[in-house]
């Protein structure tokens, strides 16, 4: 696949259905940062650019995004769900703060050998995984005088 509207078009049709004008302003706008994002921050997002899209229309794409590969949900954090646009990305981790909401990625081998190891060990055949911690950053620990 060429690119990530590309990848959304062909998964679409295989579900028969179209690539509106509205899916593309919020493939668009998902693909237009690097940050985490729930679906209100990406509701508002759009209604401060003058999109016109309803926060259904919105929580009805997100899952089809998820099924194209190319979004997935992350940690949930004070109540709400993360996403973040996968396509093209490595693989990475995340730890989360309970106070702040800051999403601090990462990436180590040695976990990822491990669940090799492990779903060896059990015959085991892996798909996905989501590794997340949550806790406090470096700020917030500050503050709360750990």
């Amino acid at each position: 696949m060429k690119n990530y509207i590309d990848k959304f078009k062909a998964q679409l049709t295989l579900k028969g259905l179209r690539f509106t004008p509205e899916r593309r302003v919020i493939l668009k706008e998902v693909y237009s940062s690097h940050k985490h994002f729930d679906t209100e921050t990406l509701y508002e997002k759009l209604r401060q650019k003058g999109e016109n899209i309803s926060r259904a229309t919105i929580y009805r794409t997100l899952p089809l995004l998820i099924d194209s590969g190319l979004v997935k949900e992350t940690l949930h954090s004070k109540d709400k769900i993360n996403y973040e646009h996968i396509f093209g990305h490595e693989h990475h981790d995340h730890m989360i703060c309970m106070k702040c909401g800051r999403v601090i990625e990462f990436k180590d081998d040695r976990i990822e050998k491990l669940q090799d190891a492990l779903c060896k060990k059990y015959s085991f055949q892996p798909r996905e995984h989501r590794l997340g911690i949550k806790g406090y950053c470096r700020q917030c620990k500050k503050q709360k005088g750990f």
